[in-house]
């Protein structure tokens, strides 16, 4: 069997997950009807009811897609008993068994009166020719004697498809609710949906799908690129009012069953005329018949010149407008709806329209107010308090005289690391990176040198070498340059150790920053740094506070030297990050690695003030090699992860598919998305995740808990922050059982917050 024919045979429920999967190139005109391809039969027997599905050659049923409900007729149902099938491993539902030919079930069970039985059969199948039906549901109605034994009356089932409303299938629900609904045989592709595109204006393209009758297509199964062009590329899609529907396995959809015109705005870097290609990649179902796998259609545009997007109008074109209410105009490109923001997040209203005058200032206003806040609440994180220690005994130990300059450089070593942090992220992420607040600490190599720096400032504590101490900004008997440069960099090492650390607020402004135009981007940044540094500064800048300050004294080495264990706490802390990382051969190598840094800074202490070329040669020397392990790190194989299917702690490891079939199983799902380098993350399992509490509302709500580690690199999971608009972990999701979209709960975590939110989940 070709590896085209094993991806495409789950496409009618996956490709709703995977919409850039190429369209196979089988003819749904050749599948035979869905009742033809898989016969159904149902009749009772001594032990139960029994159900044949008679197989069409060529066409396969899933095991684990196969369900019946009884009702009425007093009829105590068992469980569904099915024989093995076929095994083999599924590209997208992994070992799964099929059944071909035939299948016999039994569904055990007795009636206390003799009487009607309804069944609710449910089932999947797929064709070998490379296409997938919806998920089927079956209403039968089976003639049951009371206490049935030996050699009483079977009781045929009657006809299939006609005896009640529910019968048939549709991945909307019964038909009788769905429009257009056809028996006719499914259309080739190209001529089941019609596709075109022109360019309406230099601004805007218009799009138009065209399903044929008995047709529908998804809202939110397009993608649209751009190529050829540069220096332009698309925004948001401006769909008009569709037709929601309730679909039994994915929530909430909407979808256009008649022609549908949508424009989408083109943002440009550049005016002039230009010629590129639009490739859209979309996906539709026959009311009543097959899904079709994604469909790609490419068209030839020449647009005529246009106007530069301003940049403050660049992040409105590319958010997707909110639902309209049906009779709405369609609004235009310059002035489109609000997006939608997760619930962790400030208002709409607020955040999300920059290009409405005075609204959009307030929005602003509002994301830079958090932004200094969340800043501010940074002091208090556990990452960055043993920073901070530095920074109060280096203004205890300078003096009142020394404040206003400490602070000053302090804060500019903040702002500048911040706007630098945010910059990088900001411009990788335009390049097509999908990263997020805290990716640098993903990298071995900046965890192995936090390790190295961390532990060298608490040797300098410590008084094995004095170099350091300007970098600490505890410089004794440095110059006034020294202690300034080492107040600089103290602000410079309290954001790097800020990254795993996201206080409430800061996780909103970060939002908001991720999705502004770079300027206020920037702006936000700068507030976030100006919080973080603003104790300081007041301490600085305002003498009263400055004039609080203790006069230094011999307790000042004392309380020195203490500083210095939270620093190798600190380090021990990054080289577990890293063995997490890379695995115990990289924290042996590391650790080797910090044993020749201190000999090599020991040495270069005792001979930096002689006059012995050779000898301080030498010190420089083993200081160089004990970087060598460090460089080593990235070469070490990522740290494999035990592996887990259903862990005895109940928790699983976050796949899409797993969440989705978990999802199609009824299931809540409660998403935990961490990193061993997030403080606030293990604040929050420490505190309510691995509580009893949290144990008994998941088990009340018949949940699953689903966790992803983003400690490395893992472009699943930063697809689903990305999802989800959140810059960074943690995030927390919880998914209702009844399909539709999860619910984001906020960055730091209650108890009861937690269990309100899976009762809601439970409740819908």
């Amino acid at each position: 069997m070709s590896l085209i024919s094993r991806l495409a045979r789950p496409l009618a429920l996956l490709a709703l997950l995977v919409p850039t999967l190429p369209a196979t190139a089988a003819d749904p005109s050749d599948l035979l009807p869905v009742e033809q391809a898989f016969v159904l039969d149902a009749q009772a027997k001594p032990d139960g009811i029994g159900l044949h599905w008679k197989i069409a050659d060529g066409y396969y049923l899933y095991r684990h897609r196969i369900s019946v409900e009884a009702q009425g007729g007093g009829f105590a149902a068992g469980t569904l008993q099915l024989p093995d099938g076929d095994k083999h491993v599924d590209e997208f539902f992994g070992p799964v068994e099929t059944y071909r030919k035939q299948l016999d079930a039994l569904l055990p069970g007795k009636a206390s009166t003799a009487g009607q039985v309804t069944l609710k059969v449910r089932y999947q199948g797929c064709a070998d020719a490379g296409l997938c039906y919806p998920p089927q549901t079956r209403t039968v109605q089976v003639a049951v004697p009371a206490a049935a034994t030996p050699g009483a009356g079977t009781g045929l089932g009657l006809p299939l498809g006609g005896a009640t409303a529910g019968s048939g299938s549709s991945l909307l629900g019964t038909p009788a609710a769905v429009p257009g609904a056809t028996d006719a045989a499914p259309l080739p592709e190209a001529q089941a949906f019609a596709f075109e595109a022109i360019a309406d204006g230099g601004n805007q393209l218009l799009l138009r799908f065209t399903p044929a009758k008995g047709y529908y297509l998804y809202r939110d199964r397009t993608q649209l690129a751009l190529h050829g062009a540069e220096g332009l590329s698309l925004g948001a899609p401006r769909w008009p009012p569709g037709k929601a529907h309730r679909d039994e396995h994915f929530g909430e959809v909407t979808v256009y069953f008649d022609q549908v015109e949508v424009p989408v705005p083109v943002i440009r870097d550049r005016a002039e005329a230009a010629k590129a290609t639009l490739e859209v990649t979309f996906q539709g179902c026959q009311t009543d018949g097959i899904c079709y796998p994604p469909m790609t259609r490419q068209v030839a545009l020449a647009l005529p010149a246009g106007t530069v997007t301003p940049p403050e109008a660049r992040a409105v074109a590319l958010a997707a407008p909110v639902a309209l209410e049906a009779g709405t105009p369609n609004p235009a490109p310059t002035a489109p709806a609000p997006a939608e923001v997760p619930r962790s997040t400030p208002p709409p209203d607020v955040l999300a329209r920059a290009d409405q005058g005075a609204g959009g200032m307030s929005g602003w206003l509002l994301a830079l107010v958090a932004a200094l806040l969340g800043g501010l609440i940074l002091n208090v994180m556990p990452c960055v308090l043993p920073v901070l220690s530095l920074k109060a005994l280096s203004l205890a130990e300078s003096g009142r005289g020394r404040a206003r300059a400490g602070a000053l450089a302090y804060t500019a070593g903040v702002l500048l690391s911040f706007l630098l942090v945010g910059g990088v992220a900001l411009a990788l992420r335009a390049t097509g990176q999908a990263l997020g607040w805290g990716f640098q600490l993903q990298q071995p190599l900046v965890t192995g040198a936090l390790a190295y720096l961390m532990f060298a400032v608490g040797l300098s504590l410590s008084g094995v070498f004095a170099v350091g101490y300007g970098l600490a900004g505890v410089g004794r008997g440095l110059s006034e340059r020294g202690g300034l440069s080492g107040d600089f960099f103290t602000g410079v090492l309290a954001v790097v150790v800020a990254s795993p650390c996201t206080a409430p607020f800061m996780g909103s402004a970060l939002t908001f920053a991720f999705a502004a135009p770079v300027p206020v981007a920037l702006a936000v940044f700068a507030l976030l740094g100006l919080g973080l540094a603003l104790p300081f500064l007041l301490i600085g800048l305002v003498p009263a506070l400055a004039a609080r300050l203790p006069r230094p004294g011999a307790w000042m080495d004392t309380l020195k030297q203490v500083l210095a264990f939270p620093m190798y706490l600190t380090a021990v802390w990054m080289l577990w990050v890293l063995g997490k990382q890379r695995g115990i051969d990289a924290v042996g190598l590391a650790l080797v690695g910090l044993v020749v840094l201190a000999l090599g800074l020991w040495a270069f202490q005792r001979v930096r003030f002689q006059t012995a070329p050779l000898r301080r040669g030498v010190a420089v020397v083993v200081l160089i090699a004990s970087l060598v392990p460090l460089v080593l790190l990235h070469r070490l194989p990522a740290a494999s992860a035990p592996a887990t299917t259903a862990a005895a702690d109940g928790v699983e490891t976050y796949s899409p598919q797993r969440l989705d079939a978990l999802r199609k199983q009824g299931k809540v799902v409660f998403v935990d998305m961490t990193a061993d380098w997030c403080v606030t993350c293990k604040a929050n399992e420490k505190a309510v995740l691995s509580g009893d509490e949290f144990k008994q509302a998941m088990q009340s709500a018949g949940a699953v808990l689903m966790r992803g580690d983003w400690t490395n690199v893992d472009p699943q999971i930063t697809a689903f922050l990305q999802a989800h608009k959140a810059v960074g972990v943690p995030l927390y999701v919880v998914f209702p059982k009844s399909g539709g979209e999860g619910e984001v709960l906020p960055t730091v975590l209650t108890t009861p917050m937690v269990r309100d939110a899976l009762q809601r989940a439970s409740a819908r």
